[in-house]
């Protein structure tokens, strides 16, 4: 069984919303700033970051993200930062 197999989804979607948080703030933008370019409200974007709040993020939104940062999707998926 793989390490990642092992994570339950609350966890992935944990550090999915870690890992957005961290792309954001490392291109000096604000939650809002975000929001606006994927095309989703604030709130929305708080509580995909939000640690306390566990919060299903569809793939389009995902790859909408990651077009916004200019990263790679796997980037999201990077669990061993």
């Amino acid at each position: 069984m793989s390490e990642f197999s092992k994570i339950s989804n609350e966890e992935k979607y944990y550090r999915i919303g870690l890992n957005i948080a961290y792309q954001r703030k490392l291109k000096h933008m604000t939650q809002i700033q975000l929001a606006e370019k994927v095309g989703i409200s604030r709130t929305h974007m708080s509580n995909i970051e939000a640690p306390n709040m566990l919060t299903p993020i569809s793939l389009e939104v995902i790859f909408n993200i990651a077009d916004a940062l200019e990263i790679s999707v796997d980037t999201l998926f990077r669990f061993d930062m």
